[in-house]
């Protein structure tokens, strides 16, 4: 039984931070962004994140995300600075063409620095990309 059940791979799809300039505090800040380097949509993103070690643990935060289009990116959140000494998660669910597929992403403690940032696909940013 167990073995008919077929576990879509995920590809193309990316979990990162980027290092943003906020005007209204003029301050640079990550946030936590999807992108989809694919050639389709994906549908109905469902985004649960936490940050956690072994002594301290974030409230979980959802995110639900209609659309991410083919080549495109959406932003999931603000990383609030005091988090990322954390391991952070973000576990990853979304339709395609009528599958569902899932993936965890995660930025390891202390990992979401500018010495860590690469180019990124689509965005055509530096960030962090998390494994």
């Amino acid at each position: 039984m167990r073995k008919d059940i077929q576990i879509p791979e995920v590809k193309d799809i990316y979990v990162a931070a980027v290092l943003d300039y906020n005007e209204d505090f003029r301050t640079y800040d990550w946030n936590a962004y999807i992108i989809n380097d694919g050639k389709q949509i994906i549908e109905t993103v469902l985004i649960v994140t936490q940050g956690y070690d072994d002594k301290d643990m974030t409230a979980p935060m959802r995110h639900m995300i209609k659309v991410v289009p083919a080549k495109g990116f959406a932003r999931i959140e603000f990383l609030e600075q005091s988090v990322l000494r954390l391991n952070n998660f973000f576990n990853i669910t979304y339709f395609q063409e009528d599958k569902m597929f899932e993936r965890r992403f995660e930025f390891p403690s202390n990992s979401v620095i500018i010495e860590n940032a690469v180019n990124l696909p689509v965005i055509n940013k530096d960030g962090v990309l998390a494994r």
